[in-house]
């Protein structure tokens, strides 16, 4: 059972570098593209809805439980936690491999992003990191399966290492919330569904809901709305607890048990103020969660997911670009909605 008088977040998982790089634009194979810019900086789900968290309260309780290694990547990386005032106590430190760094290229005419990752300690990542009798937060954001070699594997007598952090974590008395990456949609459903049960939240984009429910919700890139609800009733009923929310760059659909589906269209961010939509889905999921741990209506969670992520679409670091919510709602309004 949750307890209602816990207060917070704890990220667990993916903290890694960033090397993002301004292309411009992405070469077919044999091809030939210039580099326009590049900067370093924090990536990965467990390091993202942290920061942005913090942005948008700047006195939300956040803790991490991440492994980094003993290199100047991961000092890197806990210099960005202690600057945003992140309980860094799980930041396990580990000599056995380097830091995870992922080469995130963006394209100057698309604004699309292209990951190319080195695993490093997010191999060795488990479920012996994971100590909740030392967590003070009320809410898991637990993220990214397909990334994690040691907790993509079974563990114990579990399917995987996400099961057994998750039942972990609602044993201690925490709600769970997940998070994905694009790692294909056998690995998603692979690695994914066995958790279900043990979610009381899922926050995902229109591709990664399909497949989970084995249903075609995104054919050419382009959003099946109705097909999208659907998916989101089959993986609500396959186990999680509460709600799913499914996002895209046009609108965000949520579903929850015996009520009506509730849909909200994004901001209509004017073009010359988007840099990149490196970081989004993690923006879209704080905004979101925000609202969902202050017990705001649904679609008042909905509006801040979107303002967040298109106020995020301004920088081409992952979480270089959120205000405190009350901004970004206040921007979302000023730039106004997609009709």
């Amino acid at each position: 059972m949750a307890d209602s008088t816990r207060r917070g977040f704890v990220t667990g998982g993916t903290w890694c570098v960033d090397i993002n790089k301004v292309v411009s634009h992405w070469p077919q194979e044999d091809g030939l593209a210039e580099y326009l810019g590049e900067e370093r900086a924090n990536g990965g789900s467990g390091s993202n809805f942290a920061l942005d968290m913090r942005q948008l309260d700047p006195e939300m309780p956040l803790e991490t439980i991440a492994l980094v290694g003993d290199d100047s990547d991961g000092r890197f990386l806990m210099g960005v936690a202690d600057k945003a005032r992140i309980d860094r106590t799980q930041m396990h430190v580990t000599t056995a491999a380097n830091t995870h760094y992922t080469d995130a290229f963006v394209s100057e005419r698309s604004h699309r992003r292209t990951h190319i990752y080195f695993r490093g300690t997010s191999a060795l990542l488990s479920p012996d990191h994971f100590d909740f009798g030392k967590v003070r937060a009320r809410m898991l954001h637990l993220g990214l399966p397909g990334v994690h070699r040691v907790m993509d594997g079974p563990w114990g007598d579990d399917a995987n290492g996400w099961v057994a952090v998750l039942k972990k974590s609602r044993a201690a008395g925490l709600q769970n919330n997940m998070e994905l990456a694009s790692v294909g949609s056998e690995a998603i459903s692979r690695i994914v569904s066995p958790c279900l049960p043990f979610l009381d939240t899922l926050v995902v984009n229109d591709v990664e809901i399909g497949a989970l429910s084995d249903l075609v919700t995104s054919p050419d890139g382009v959003t099946d709305i109705a097909a999208s609800e659907r998916a989101a009733r089959i993986v609500l009923d396959k186990g999680v607890k509460d709600l799913v929310v499914v996002h895209s760059p046009v609108i965000a659909i949520a579903v929850a048990h015996g009520k009506p589906t509730v849909f909200k269209r994004s901001v209509n961010i004017p073009s010359d103020q988007v840099a990149s939509a490196n970081g989004a889905g993690d923006a879209f999921a704080a905004g979101m969660m925000f609202g969902y741990h202050e017990g705001w209506e649904v679609e008042r969670c909905l509006e801040l997911a979107h303002a967040s992520a298109a106020c995020s679409l301004r920088s081409l670091a992952t979480t270089g670009a959120i205000e405190p919510w009350q901004e970004c709602l206040a921007l979302a309004n000023r730039w106004g909605w997609r009709s």
